[in-house]
């Protein structure tokens, strides 16, 4: 069964000051549509997961989001999974954390 992270769990994560990687990986238009992200993430090309996935760190979770956690979040959540890394996505995607009334922060272009 596919690793998932609920809106809630995130949050508390974040005020425990838990380390982990908080991955973006929705599409450029999403994303820049948007114009917010959840704090601390950093943006990854979900089109290109095979040109950075190596690069993502082995120490920590990984929690990756996509538009409202569907296909995308969680095949990349698999293919890291696959790779030996504790990777979830996250429950709703970034949809259900901004609907949730969870902090979020202009994106830098």
């Amino acid at each position: 069964k596919m690793s998932r992270i609920s809106i809630c769990e995130l949050a508390e994560w974040q005020a425990a000051d838990r380390a982990f990687t908080l991955l973006d990986v929705r599409r450029t238009s999403v994303r820049l549509a948007d114009a917010e992200e959840i704090p601390d993430a950093h943006w990854r090309d979900p089109e290109a997961v095979f040109t950075w996935k190596d690069q993502v760190s082995r120490d920590r979770p990984v929690i990756v989001y996509c538009a409202k956690g569907h296909e995308i979040s969680q095949g990349i959540a698999a293919t890291l999974e696959a790779m030996g890394l504790d990777a979830r996505f996250l429950i709703d995607g970034f949809a259900g954390w901004y609907g949730a009334g969870r902090p979020t922060r202009s994106i830098s272009r």
